[in-house]
């Protein structure tokens, strides 16, 4: 459950103040006995819907695969919190997953009134302040949850969720929305409506301190990320009137330690009314059939007055603000301006404006400071809320480069364009890049119900016509209109915010209260989880693939060629697949990046990057431990253009000494700062853990060899690729015998390949022993994972692997998830998987992890370790979780460039056919007991390696060294230089 970003910055643009072509025009029509709107000429032919009590309702037909995508959003989120409990919009949406006086309950009679007294509790101690009597006021909170929680069934949605085969249960709080996700199969509609409807009947708030202290964690989180602090301190600035900046999701400390049961319940009874909500489905669905049955689920739902959130306009910024962040992390600088309303257009010509400056090709700051590695690395964006929008330009200092002269570069690019210094064409391009992302996107039903859902929370959804004309709209600005605007819109009224390495003396974290873990009585049902499970559902078959048939196989010279003939639209994708990466040379991944810098004998590096830009195509080349790949992709009319100028490129590139030396400074920076990224390190240690001191993680060229690269090395790579054996794959509109008879024009082959050269090998460390592989970091949080290595891959594993991980570790409604968060809140992040490798000749390995208060990392060890010894038996869980994995496969529909990447997956683990129905055969048989033999041999009592980040001020060794032999690691073991 996460904060959201807005996505659709490029993509779908946030309305606009211009008339909508006539080619997007809102109709109105009836069908099924329902009036609904549309619009014309609309991509994902959504219908929106107004039912009688104000629910909005937006159905968008894609019958690809039995799959339904679900978005429930209300137009409430942090900034309609009370000012005395901030964080109060994001609790409720942790909480609307606990269930009603019907689910999550075994007796609500008996359950009720005990959570009456803990309401009653929180508000004592909400209104007292003495510590000592807060703190015996929180003791009889503790053990009267500990009562209530006799009459609780813990993540009882999730499993009802689970057992109708819906993957994706989550939800996010943001500034003026709160969005509830899920999937399901189309099968399962009236199921999942009757789950959903009685959701919000009458929800109840229990489990509830457990749950405050995992939004404590999320606090805690927070407070390691240094980007979330550079983001909340630039906007307290940029609105020092608005809760943009004034009030956060997460809340403040002192909000998060004194909530109030019944401000949440008046806020629920206030904002979640179906004239403030919208239900968006996309996918496998008749809409005539299911308006009625949303309807009919939803009609309980009553409409309210509302007010919603309705600031004072803040004053105009007249001056530079600057701001100084700390944190463990690498040095940036990041630019804020505030921007416009949604639907003005201002915020389109902002919109437009960060495409000039930053498109990943041919804008100002990728041509004039990441093409000429003038900084570390650089960007700007739009970021669209409802009332406001903020402009951002960023950029990571190069080595011996101060924060400011970074700042520097990036107002020189201001300067640039309000001189009007760049092509009038990239307006034209950016509009083509737009429409080809849009023509991807709309196939995506998950996108599809984002782009409605964040439509309604901007402007209830009326815009929609204006959104999808958006990029039309965008192609009628004129240079001299975006050179004006510059003009006016960028001046000294911006915030300047400095991320420093070094200490942050600001931080106060949430401390840990006393918790008696909770019951979770996961083996218990409701008797409306009982009635949902009997619910007839018409089974789904599963499609499985056949190579042979849904792949088309031929040759071009001397290389394979694989192809799936695109018959939905004329987007392409081309690969270049090489059976060589890092392991075969180290040189090689160097080559990759230096390419990006130069020219050939026709063209500068800038006019390659602009080419490609305006012909809406891309072009990549990807270099991985043990694959390398060439890839084109783009309209199919612009085919032989794109696959050409890559063919010339690789052919003809020219060295560029001063594009490498700057090239080698920045990778060499690149390295100090991901010693400064604690995920990485964590990656390091765990790899460490798994392969010991020369593994894959530290295979690196020594900093030395790094400066003693040369342009011939690198050049040799790129000129020569094409003579090592690859196979050539296709995802477009031509046939197999088409696109043969094409790149054999374009692409030039060897008479035979040349032999590559043997990959490094790594060997698997045995784990004989529990021990500990510690680094050092500057952190409130500690993570710890756990990690064994168990055996070579075996193909019969694989159901067993399957069912053992969505039962015991792999999800919200998981034994791990359950026990860790839900009864004993250790940790907000927590998981246990059994891994399987990539590779038929490789390992699979026992990763379980826990993310939590430095100051519980005992106990969540402990905890951790009690399940990794002692799987309990949770019969209804168990039950959901094989009906789940079964129904993931029955419901999988694997197409398009899929069917390729699928057959590559298969073939490493040594499957001509697709694997996925052995996996469905072993599955049916499997009971419990088979898991339980499982977890016995393969996970229980077993010594593991732990990997621990944190900080040496708040864990102990000694604490450390009970767990296993301790080795604390340098950040050169873990990195390699």
């Amino acid at each position: 459950m996460k904060q959201k970003l807005l996505l659709f910055a490029c993509l779908l643009i946030a309305g606009s103040s211009l008339m909508a072509q006539s080619t997007y025009q809102w109709k109105t029509a009836s069908s099924g006995g329902y009036t609904y709107k549309y619009v014309t000429n609309d991509p994902t032919k959504s219908r929106f819907y107004t039912l009688k009590n104000g629910l909005t309702v937006v159905l968008s037909q894609n019958t690809k695969e039995p799959i339904i995508e679900y978005r429930m959003a209300v137009r409430a989120g942090s900034n309609t919190d009370p000012k005395t409990a901030t964080g109060l919009a994001h609790y409720l949406e942790h909480l609307l997953f606990k269930g009603t006086d019907k689910f999550g309950t075994l007796n609500y009679a008996k359950e009720k009134p005990l959570l009456d007294k803990i309401e009653a509790l929180y508000e004592q101690y909400h209104d007292t302040t003495d510590p000592v009597k807060r703190k015996e006021i929180y003791a009889q909170i503790d053990k009267t949850s500990g009562e209530a929680s006799n009459y609780s069934i813990a993540n009882e949605y999730d499993k009802m969720m689970k057992s109708i085969g819906g993957q994706s249960t989550n939800a996010h709080t943001w500034y003026e929305e709160t969005v509830y996700n899920e999937d399901f199969p189309s099968n399962a509609t009236d199921q999942f409506l009757a789950l959903q409807a009685e959701r919000f009947r009458n929800p109840v708030f229990r489990i509830f301190h457990t749950e405050l202290e995992a939004v404590y964690e999320e606090k805690n989180r927070g407070l390691d990320n240094d980007t979330w602090k550079v983001e909340e301190l630039s906007s307290a600035k940029l609105f020092p009137t608005h809760n943009y900046g004034q009030q956060t999701t997460i809340g403040t400390i002192e909000h998060l330690k004194n909530p109030s049961l019944v401000e949440i319940r008046k806020y629920y009874n206030k904002y979640y009314v179906p004239n403030n909500m919208i239900l968006a489905f996309a996918g496998d669905l008749n809409p005539d059939e299911m308006i009625k049955k949303v309807d009919q689920s939803f009609a309980y739902m009553k409409a309210k007055p509302l007010e919603l959130y309705n600031p004072a306009p803040e004053k105009p910024l007249t001056a530079i603000q600057k701001i100084d962040v700390y944190g463990p992390s690498a040095e940036s600088v990041k630019i804020s301006y505030r921007g416009y309303a949604e639907s003005t257009s201002q915020s389109m010509l902002l919109d437009l404006i960060s495409s000039i400056l930053s498109n990943g090709k041919a804008g100002l700051i990728d041509i004039n400071l990441k093409q000429q590695q003038k900084v570390q690395g650089a960007g700007a964006g739009y970021q669209q809320m409802k009332d406001y929008g903020v402009f951002y330009l960023y950029a990571q200092p190069k080595q011996g480069q101060s924060l400011e002269q970074a700042q520097q570069l990036l107002l020189d690019q201001i300067a640039i364009l309000k001189k009007g210094n760049f092509d009038e064409s990239l307006i034209k391009a950016t509009v083509a890049n737009s429409k080809l992302g849009l023509l991807e996107a709309f196939d995506k039903n998950s996108f599809r119900v984002e782009a409605i859902t964040n439509e309604f929370i901007l402007n209830r959804g009326v815009n929609w016509d204006k959104s999808l004309n958006g990029p039309d709209a965008m192609a009628k600005i004129t240079k001299k209109q975006i050179v004006d605007f510059a003009n006016q819109f960028f001046k000294e009224n911006y915030v300047a915010t400095y991320k420093h390495k070094g200490e942050d003396k600001s931080i106060a974290k949430v401390e840990k209260p006393a918790i008696t873990p909770v019951n979770t009585n996961a083996s218990e049902t409701s008797d409306f989880a009982k009635n949902l499970y009997g619910m007839p559902v018409k089974p789904i078959a599963p499609k499985f693939l056949d190579y042979k048939k849904d792949l088309n196989f031929g040759k071009e010279g001397i290389a394979d060629v694989i192809t799936v003939q695109n018959k939905d639209n004329s987007i392409f994708n081309l690969t270049y697949k090489f059976d060589v990466g890092t392991w075969n040379s180290q040189l090689l991944p160097y080559a990759a990046q230096y390419l990006t810098f130069l020219s050939t004998d026709k063209y500068s590096a800038e006019d390659i990057n602009k080419q490609f830009y305006n012909i809406a195509c891309n072009y990549s080349f990807n270099v991985g431990n043990e694959v390398a790949t060439i890839s084109v992709s783009g309209l199919q009319e612009n085919f032989d253009k794109a696959v050409n100028l890559v063919e010339h490129i690789f052919a003809n590139c020219k060295p560029n000494e001063q594009a490498l030396s700057d090239l080698k400074t920045r990778i060499l920076k690149g390295r100090e700062n991901s010693k400064l990224n604690k995920a990485t390190i964590l990656s390091g240690v765990t790899t460490y853990a798994q392969y010991g001191p020369n593994n894959p993680f530290n295979y690196n060229l020594s900093n030395d060899a790094v400066k003693n690269i040369t342009s011939e090395q690198l050049l040799y790579i790129i000129h020569n690729i094409n003579n090592y054996k690859h196979t050539i794959t296709y995802y477009g509109p031509k046939t197999l015998g088409d696109f043969t008879a094409d790149i054999s024009k374009l692409h030039r082959l060897p008479k035979e390949f040349t032999p590559e050269t043997p990959a490094k090998k790594f060997s698997y460390t045995s784990t004989n022993t529990n021990q500990v592989f510690f680094a050092d970091y500057d952190m409130v949080q500690s993570e710890v994972r756990w990690l064994r290595n168990s055996g070579t891959y075996e193909p019969g594993l694989a159901a067993k692997v399957t069912l053992f991980n969505s039962y015991f570790g792999g999800g919200m409604g998981s034994i791990v998830f359950q026990t860790i968060r839900e009864s004993k809140a250790l940790a907000y992040s927590t998981f246990a998987v059994f891994s399987a490798p990539d590779k038929k000749d490789k390992e699979y390995a026992m990763v379980a992890y826990v993310g939590s208060q430095a100051d519980k990392m005992n106990e969540a060890v402990k905890g951790m370790n009690e399940l990794l010894n002692d799987l309990p038996k949770a019969d209804k869980s168990f039950e959901v979780s094989k009906g789940n994995a079964l129904n993931s496969i029955e419901t999988n529909r694997i197409t398009k460039e899929g069917i390729i990447a699928a057959y590559f997956a298969d073939k490493k683990l040594g499957f001509d056919h697709d694997s996925r129905i052995d996996e469905y055969v072993g599955l049916k048989p499997l009971s419990f007991a088979d898991i339980k033999t499982f977890h016995e041999q393969k996970v229980a009592n077993k010594p593991y390696s732990y990997c621990i980040v944190a900080s040496e001020k708040n864990v102990k060794m000694e604490d450390m060294q009970k767990f296993g032999t301790v080795t604390k690691l340098t950040l050169e073991q873990i990195f390699g230089y």
